[in-house]
């Protein structure tokens, strides 16, 4: 099956064509022109996309959003399926408050379980960094930290002399002890944000096989990866689309078991 998956964020939406692990004709879209009502710039965009669909998935983070989205997506044939933790078909939430696991991270989740195997800690980069840990009982919950943009914009606002950095300024930042105000935010930033994601995998690591399980997979997404030290490449599998990748599964398991019924 081909999916039309759409991951609504923050301030981006980010869209493709999805079957199985291919995602192919991605796109990014202003959340905010779904602030009013709904985008026919947007159904304009996607419209050469979904006459190859057999139906469209989403997940939002925007709640505010979604009806001016489902309103945009009107005009097309193909059933629109909207990922929430009641729709999660396959996947078990071992989580006291279900209802406020973010979709995208759900999604996450799921792309995880099926592709990757379980245990796995998906470590999602965005402008916060967001762990997600799925055992052999299913979504157990995770960590939210911020991201390297938080990080550096903070700096910058909160101190009257220090400018902010740009996530292209913090690539390939060499050796361990500034040498002028710039480099010192730089080494400050790039090794930190390294380092607290390292002592959280760890700790995640050490709890998930003290209580028996296997060592996990560990995979990365979004959009802060290369802002990483060299060796996370050998800590983790970087996977670019893996949001909507598990949107694609959600919606096909949650058609077989509609069929099955």
């Amino acid at each position: 099956m081909n999916h039309l998956c759409i991951d609504v964020g923050n301030t981006r939406t980010h869209y493709g064509l999805v079957t199985g692990q291919s995602v192919r004709s991605t796109g990014h879209f202003p959340t905010h022109h779904f602030d009013a009502a709904p985008s026919k710039e947007f159904a304009e965009l996607i419209a050469p996309l979904i006459t190859h669909a057999d139906d469209v998935s989403f997940c939002s983070v925007v709640p505010a959003i979604n009806e001016n989205l489902r309103a945009s997506l009107a005009g097309f044939n193909p059933p629109v399926f909207h990922l929430t933790h009641k729709s999660c078909a396959g996947l078990k939430l071992v989580y006291p408050k279900p209802e406020e696991i973010g979709q995208d991270r759900i999604a996450n989740a799921i792309a995880a379980q099926e592709f990757f195997g379980t245990p796995a800690i998906v470590i999602d980069m965005g402008t916060a960094v967001t762990f997600d840990i799925v055992s052999s009982q299913g979504y157990e919950g995770g960590i939210i930290a911020p991201g390297l943009a938080v990080m550096t914009k903070y700096l910058h606002e909160q101190t009257a002399l220090l400018p902010e950095l740009k996530a292209e300024d913090l690539l390939n930042v060499e050796g361990a002890i500034g040498k002028s105000t710039i480099h010192a935010m730089k080494l400050g930033v790039a090794v930190g944000f390294s380092g607290m994601i390292d002592a959280l995998m760890l700790k995640v690591t050490d709890e998930l096989q003290n209580r028996g399980e296997a060592k996990p997979v560990v995979l990365s997404t979004g959009g802060s990866f290369p802002n990483l030290t060299k060796d996370w490449a050998q800590k983790s599998r970087f996977i670019e689309n893996l949001t909507l990748m598990g949107l694609g599964v959600a919606a096909r398991r949650k058609a077989s078991e509609t069929e099955s019924t």
